[in-house]
């Protein structure tokens, strides 16, 4: 089945009491207690703002780790769910369930399948079909 990653934007987050924390936190729970009971469920987890943060880039075979440049963790990712499910609807509908549940907006993206990743043959495969198409249209015209 296609995993789905749903996730939030920290900014996304919307203001609430600490009784209505709690009552998110409850919410959230009972959807993650139904994911796990419909069998969708794969991991959860949030980002903890204040931790000490790391960036790494390939040195010619050995990985270099600096204190930045790093994309500020709010502006990209707060917290996410990974789902297997069958399908897209079946994301969305547990999605939903997310959004209302933390009275927040949620983001969709499908995982890519190890077909999907791309492979120098593939990017040649590809850019080789491309001009093909490109050279079939300038001749038809």
């Amino acid at each position: 089945m296609p995993e789905y990653m749903i996730f939030f934007n920290d900014e996304w987050v919307t203001e609430a009491t600490d009784a209505g924390w709690q009552q998110r936190s409850r919410d959230v729970r009972a959807v993650v207690a139904e994911m796990k009971s419909a069998g969708v469920f794969i991991f959860t987890g949030g980002l903890d703002n204040d931790a000490q943060v790391f960036h790494v880039e390939p040195g010619g075979g050995t990985p270099i780790f600096t204190d930045g440049p790093y994309a500020e963790t709010k502006e990209v990712i707060g917290g996410f769910a990974a789902v297997d499910v069958p399908d897209e609807a079946s994301a969305r509908y547990w999605a939903g369930r997310i959004a209302v549940a933390c009275d927040w907006p949620q983001e969709v993206r499908i995982f890519r399948t190890p077909a999907q990743i791309p492979t120098p043959d593939a990017d040649r495969a590809a850019a080789a079909a491309s001009e093909a198409n490109e050279a079939l249209s300038r001749r038809d015209h």
